[in-house]
């Protein structure tokens, strides 16, 4: 792996890790952990609802507190870092991005289903009218051969975008597959690539290096591992990592253990594992998120968790449809 290369890595700890906390966060919560990675030279860190700015309601699950404190709470007590937001057109709206906007966000990433870049030009293109970094964010990557998600990521490069991300929302991708899409984006596209992971099928941290291998610079890690599903690539192994193999991220390690070990493991409900929804998330292609809403149906219907991703992965459900998790689960539970 070649050492000169830089990866600016953001944290998602803060989002992504809302689903895996049922979005309880507090806003002490948030500025503890956002403080601690400022401290550390995290260059990004991401705050929102886990389905992103708007997220919050009864489908996707209600938030603790209103996501726009959050975000205000982290960006009055980074000195360094710039907060970052998700927005899923069709859930958040543009209000909401340019209030979040106002209260100090400075990176928008705007996500869609991989195969529906088409419905972001007009946020791609108001975050950038509001001086944001802008990031699209193809979402369930491994639903789409490399040919396809190329086209996509220049509709997005096209729309104004700084940097497309090839985004792994199930953990289902493997190594040579993320190397394919990671190198047809770097081939295809002027602007910087990016690579989120899921740890679904222990892979996060293989698939990440193998991202940067190709030319990814731009990688997203969750501090603990506390994101959907089995957690995002770890951020503080991850920094570990790239260290030893010579690529500079400006982050403190020591810094960042101190923060995974005090401020976040006491936040998590229980250590984040493999388990074996988890596990069938990243084998059967599901939503990560789809994780606890599975499980609930799970005992409401008395249907194994597992049988229904598994039939969610068959029917290629994607995020924004948590509904079909329920009807599912009744459908299973009729036909026993």
């Amino acid at each position: 792996m070649e050492s000169h290369r830089d990866v600016l890595i953001t944290e998602v700890a803060l989002r992504d890790g809302s689903h895996a906390i049922r979005h309880q966060f507090t806003v002490d919560q948030v500025v503890a952990v956002a403080k601690g990675l400022d401290e550390a030279n995290v260059p990004y860190i991401e705050v929102s609802h886990g389905d992103g700015l708007g997220g919050s309601s009864l489908q996707y699950g209600l938030s603790l507190t209103n996501e726009m404190e959050l975000i205000e709470a982290a960006a009055s007590v980074v000195k360094n870092a710039k907060i970052a937001v998700l927005l899923l057109p069709g859930i958040g709206t543009m209000p909401e991005l340019k209030e979040a906007a106002s209260l100090g966000a400075k990176m928008a990433r705007i996500a869609t289903h991989v195969t529906e870049a088409d419905v972001s030009p007009q946020h791609i293109s108001l975050a950038k009218e509001l001086g944001l970094e802008t990031v699209g964010f193809l979402m369930m990557s491994h639903m789409a051969p490399t040919a396809k998600l190329v086209e996509q990521a220049k509709l997005m490069e096209s729309y104004g975008a700084d940097t497309v991300y090839v985004v792994d929302s199930a953990g289902a991708l493997l190594p040579y597959q993320v190397k394919e899409r990671i190198r047809g984006l770097k081939d295809a596209l002027t602007i910087n690539v990016g690579f989120h992971a899921h740890n679904n099928l222990s892979l996060a941290m293989a698939n990440t290096l193998a991202a940067i291998e190709e030319g990814s610079t731009r990688i997203d890690g969750s501090i603990r591992c506390l994101g959907a599903g089995a957690g995002n690539t770890q951020t503080e192994v991850l920094v570990s990592v790239l260290d030893k193999l010579g690529i500079q991220t400006g982050i403190d390690i020591y810094k960042m253990m101190d923060i995974a070990e005090n401020i976040v493991a006491p936040i998590l409900e229980k250590p984040q594992e493999i388990t074996k929804d988890s596990l069938v998330l990243g084998y059967a292609g599901v939503y990560s998120s789809f994780l606890l809403h599975a499980q609930r149906a799970s005992e409401r219907f008395g249907i194994d968790s597992r049988d229904i991703l598994i039939e969610l992965g068959k029917r290629n459900v994607v995020g924004g449809q948590e509904d079909m998790i329920l009807d599912v689960a009744a459908e299973l539970a009729n036909a026993k």
